[in-house]
């Protein structure tokens, strides 16, 4: 039976020990130049309706380390760009390839994909989710805390895709996720319900400094992302005051990391000293995308790396 990767609740709390610990092997390989080729002779389509650096760049690279092929598939220059149902691309596509990455606009767009395909789709990035980028999040974190099961994570900002993702994986990690937002760009109520009703901890705070007191990680994302920039003008102002900057960074634990999940704009949602400081830990974040997804493609495309 084939499985998606559409949000972070797709997986259980095994199902994220297993992926880390493969990215952790992977990672290890990689760096010592070892060959490790599970996937050769496989295919996975990348769909971008969105621009990309890191989503593009990671799979592309990891589908070549793992000794398989990725299709970079820009939607104006396939069919879908001219109207062919997503249904028909969707069969059509299961076909050709042994598993399929969108990123797109809407969730609903990667949902409608993946009832119709009958290869793994993974969700690359969506308006509801990123689950890619929190699943090498916490990577991230797992190779600096050896549990984290009561670990504070303070989101200071736009409570967006990143965003729900985080609070959703609180119920799988045992962290304490604590999310700062003007009252109009909080993230939606019923996904902190949901995270609560899994058991995650998730608390909302409109002041960035009751968020941030003695967490253990500071984590925040650009405030204009693709698609809103109509709302650029009235968002630049309701977050005047959610940089994530030395002062904010001193209300939290003396050894808070700092992550971003790029890309970032210095001097609005984060200071430059902060991001090139010493709590940053934002370029181990955007490298672990590679290592985490070629997990990710090996658990769902090919077979089961062994424990």
């Amino acid at each position: 039976m084939k499985k998606d990767f559409l949000s972070i609740v797709d997986l259980d709390e095994g199902d994220v020990d297993r992926l880390i610990a493969d990215a952790m092997r992977l990672k290890s390989l990689r760096a010592e130049g070892i060959r490790h080729e599970p996937l050769r002779g496989r295919s996975l389509a990348m769909i971008f309706e969105k621009a990309s650096t890191r989503t593009r760049v990671s799979f592309e690279v990891g589908m070549t380390d793992l000794g398989g092929h990725a299709l970079f598939l820009n939607p104006q220059d396939m069919q879908l760009g001219r109207g062919e149902e997503i249904r028909d691309t969707a069969r059509v596509l299961a076909r050709y390839v042994h598993g399929v990455m969108i990123r797109a606009y809407r969730h609903s767009t990667i949902e409608e994909f993946a009832r119709h395909s009958s290869v793994p789709v993974i969700n690359g990035l969506s308006d509801r989710m990123h689950p890619c980028q929190v699943l090498s999040d916490i990577l991230t974190l797992r190779e600096r805390f050896a549990s984290l099961r009561g670990v504070r994570l303070a989101w200071i900002g736009d409570g967006n895709n990143v965003c729900n993702s985080w609070i959703l994986s609180s119920a799988l990690t045992g962290m304490e996720i604590a999310v700062a937002s003007p009252p109009e760009y909080r993230p939606k109520a019923a996904i902190v319900e949901q995270a609560r009703a899994a058991g995650g901890r998730v608390s909302i705070h409109t002041e960035p400094a009751e968020a941030a007191r003695d967490a253990d990680v500071l984590y925040t994302d650009i405030w204009v992302s693709m698609g809103d920039e109509p709302e650029r003008a009235a968002r630049l102002r309701a977050f005047a005051g959610y940089t994530v900057d030395s002062r904010l960074v001193a209300q939290a634990s003396p050894d808070v990391l700092v992550m971003h999940c790029l890309p970032a704009h210095r001097g609005q949602e984060i200071t430059d000293e902060v991001i090139e400081g010493p709590h940053s830990i934002v370029w181990d974040q955007a490298e672990n995308r590679l290592h985490a997804q070629k997990a990710l493609l090996v658990r769902l495309l090919g077979e089961r790396e062994e424990e």
